[in-house]
């Protein structure tokens, strides 16, 4: 059985057991309890009384974060060479097609999000093999496939980012740092919560929001209520 460091002892000291924290308290604690030397990431999970299995209870969507994600987003853009000029000028880090198509074969996803256009997807969807198990397929649902080249680049660069439950019924996302103010970190959160409830399937009965955790890179997680929200 593993040994509690006193660091984890610290931060479980910090959390009422079986309390239900408001989203606001979260933040707040949640920035308290970090104790990394690098700026980890606050994490959002959101379990949803749906079964992913189905079709129709498949809930996936977008998100643009009031704050961003407190990081760097590395986008390439697979594009035909009369959209190049403006991938790049939306900001996009690599812009191109047959040559990265290539690397991508070779192994090569040193990014995060791909963007690319309707018109070329016969070519990006044969890296299904590459791209699928890493998450980086562009996908209409999520704005990365488009014809609106630089707003889809611009979307992402600002802290847009794409979402889609488990096989378990849960949602996992990024709000941000542990750096960032508190009330960034509710902003952002709450901007998710949002988003997701919005989402609810019409197939889906009972309770749609199960529960919902926020924790740091290397915390325990703290219970919100989701009557909070």
């Amino acid at each position: 059985m593993a040994t509690l460091t006193k660091k984890r002892k610290d931060a479980l000291a910090k959390i009422e057991k079986d309390k239900l924290y408001s989203l606001k308290e979260a933040s707040s604690l949640v920035k308290e309890m970090a104790t990394t030397k690098f700026d980890s990431s606050v994490d959002l999970s959101v379990r949803l009384g749906v079964d992913p299995r189905k079709a129709n209870q498949m809930v996936r969507g977008t998100v643009t974060l009031p704050h961003g994600v407190g990081k760097t987003v590395t986008v390439l853009a697979l594009v035909t060479p009369d959209k190049e000029a403006e991938a790049l000028a939306a900001g996009a880090d690599y812009v191109g097609l047959d040559e990265y198509v290539d690397k991508i074969k070779g192994g090569w996803t040193d990014v995060d999000v791909i963007v690319t256009m309707p018109s070329v997807m016969g070519k990006v969807g044969a890296l299904g093999r590459v791209l699928g198990p890493r998450g980086l397929m562009p996908n209409p649902k999520s704005g990365t496939v488009t014809m609106d080249v630089a707003k889809a680049v611009a979307d992402v660069k600002g802290g847009k980012i794409d979402f889609k439950v488990d096989k378990y019924g849960i949602i996992h996302a990024s709000v941000g740092r542990v750096s960032f103010d508190a009330d960034k970190i509710k902003e952002n959160a709450s901007e998710m919560l949002q988003t997701i409830i919005k989402l609810k399937p019409a197939s889906s009965k009972g309770i749609y929001v199960k529960s919902i955790c926020v924790s740091g890179t290397m915390t325990p997680g703290i219970h919100i209520d989701p009557k909070d929200i």
